[in-house]
């Protein structure tokens, strides 16, 4: 790699917000290591983009809700001598049901993706970057994360996790020349929804999704000017900023209605 670049490592790069922000990233000079579980894809990624922008690109085809894959990445770059200026924690997943109707594996798949892997990878890479006084950490939540989310109650859970880690460690490391970004975006054009059994909801077909560029475009201007929470759109921001103050069962039966499925 290029030692005079700085390096950002991301997450579910392969496709939607993650492939957005590796252009982004990729158009700015930084050279990239993505992380995803499609091999064949992020090599044709790491193509396009080296021949694009003239940058390094690594790939590492690994799926992250393996416990022992945060340490296995870590470690190879480590060995390879590569610093990480730059984490993007954006891989993450979830199952449209009722909590009792999806299978034990998925949810407990989502909490190992959505929070645990992402919670191992910021405590690996966070290391270094303290001892060099400087780094950039982008963790991807949701709106979602502001509300309780029938028929998607755990990932709903998973994001409310990420917004309260990213923002308790924004203040710890304010002063130690590392920031903490929080992407929350809301409805997104991208694979999530038909991978998660909800793109048949009333959020979907009924309130228009942001496009993946957009969303990427705001959480990458977040990051470069160290917002601790970016929400893209003003009406995804105008819902955040709602629930807050708004009746909690109501919250939770609105949550719910927009979520139901709309023939």
């Amino acid at each position: 790699m290029n030692q005079n670049a700085t390096t950002a490592l991301i997450t579910g790069a392969s496709g939607g917000i993650g492939y957005e922000l590796s252009k982004l990233f990729a158009k700015a000079h930084h050279n990239l290591i993505l992380v995803a579980r499609s091999g064949p894809r992020l090599t044709q990624v790491a193509d396009e983009l080296q021949r694009q922008f003239g940058i390094t690109v690594r790939t590492f085809a690994l799926d992250l809700t393996d416990p022992a894959a945060p340490q296995s990445l870590f470690a190879q770059l480590q060995s390879d001598g590569v610093a990480v200026d730059i984490l993007v924690n954006n891989a993450g997943y979830g199952k449209f049901g009722e909590f009792a109707d999806v299978p034990l594996e998925e949810s407990l798949g989502q909490v190992q993706l959505n929070v645990t892997a992402l919670t191992h990878l910021t405590r690996l890479f966070l290391g270094p970057m303290l001892e060099r006084r400087s780094g950039r950490i982008m963790n991807v939540a949701s709106t979602a994360g502001f509300q309780p989310g029938p028929l998607m109650a755990v990932y709903y859970a998973t994001k409310a996790y990420v917004i309260s880690f990213s923002e308790a460690l924004a203040n710890e490391l304010a002063d130690k020349g590392i920031t903490v970004t929080c992407l929350c975006p809301g409805a997104t054009e991208t694979a999530f929804a038909g991978r998660a059994g909800n793109d048949q909801s009333r959020l979907f077909k009924t309130l228009r999704p942001m496009d993946a560029k957009t969303v990427a475009r705001a959480g990458y201007h977040g990051l470069l000017k160290g917002k601790t929470l970016v929400i893209p759109g003003f009406r995804n921001w105008l819902v955040a900023e709602s629930v807050r103050v708004s009746p909690r069962k109501m919250v939770t039966a609105i949550s719910r209605w927009v979520s139901e499925r709309v023939e």
